[in-house]
């Protein structure tokens, strides 16, 4: 087995006296998909905030790439490779496609101030990447008739697709997505399948993915963690996690 590309270690979270999330550990191999499933209120999206720091942790650690990130400041997450996607669309309804896009490569280095003032050619070979990247995403999940829209314009589905986009017009090393399928109907469903095996396989991202959809869950992900009252309840392939009573019980209830 190849060396944890991001790793999870007895993290914690406590509201008061209620714990969220409870000795929580985990590991990752690079070029993953991770599906964490789990009933409301197991703690799925509480890890995932712990991870992007929107939440401190009250004990444990989280290391990316060999370096110790649950410490970091919340801007310093995106920096380190790191992307999400929220469980309710937060986009910028009033801007379009192409707009939204281009807000996810806000990590991008563009120069100095100096160098921006003038315009130097540094500053425009930076904006022509970051055109090339956003480019690549519209192309990678089919936006093009969309690009100048606004997003208020759209439907549900199409703007789930545009949150994505955002995400990985950051070029991120690990993309971190909650309930993606939520909302979406079969077919929509079955193309976001489809794109994140492209996102694995042609962009080489490591996904871990908070979902209720067990269908989405067994054609995309290699390995899933499920959580049941803040923590670990079992880890394997999705057709073990499925055949597991403990699983089955936390669903449905003994």
């Amino acid at each position: 087995m190849s060396a944890a590309y991001f790793e999870v270690e007895q993290l914690s979270l406590s509201f008061g006296g209620v714990k969220a999330v409870r000795d929580v550990s985990f590991s990752i191999r690079a070029g993953e998909i991770l599906a964490v499933i789990g009933p409301n209120g197991a703690g799925k999206t509480s890890l995932l905030n712990l991870i992007t720091r929107v939440f401190d942790a009250s004990s444990g650690s989280i290391r990316f790439n060999g370096q110790e990130i649950s410490r970091l400041a919340r801007h310093d997450v995106v920096r380190q490779g790191i992307a999400r996607t929220f469980q309710n669309i937060e986009l910028f309804e009033g801007a379009t496609v192409l707009e939204n896009l281009l807000l996810g490569r806000h990590r991008a280095h563009h120069g100095n101030f100096f160098s921006q003032m003038f315009n130097l050619p540094s500053v425009q070979r930076a904006e022509a990447h970051t055109r090339e990247r956003v480019e690549d995403v519209v192309r990678l999940l089919d936006l093009a008739a969309f690009r100048h829209r606004p997003v208020a314009e759209l439907p549900y589905g199409v703007r789930k697709v545009v949150e994505l986009g955002r995400a990985l017009a950051a070029e991120p090393q690990l993309l971190l997505l909650d309930e993606p399928a939520s909302g979406l109907n079969p077919e929509e469903t079955r193309r976001l399948a489809y794109w994140l095996e492209d996102i694995q396989s042609e962009l080489g991202v490591t996904v871990v993915m908070v979902e209720h959809d067990m269908s989405l869950v067994a054609a995309v992900a290699n390995r899933v963690v499920v959580m049941d009252q803040g923590q670990v309840l079992t880890d394997g392939t999705p057709a073990e996690v499925q055949a597991d009573p403990r699983v089955i019980a936390a669903y449905l209830g003994t």
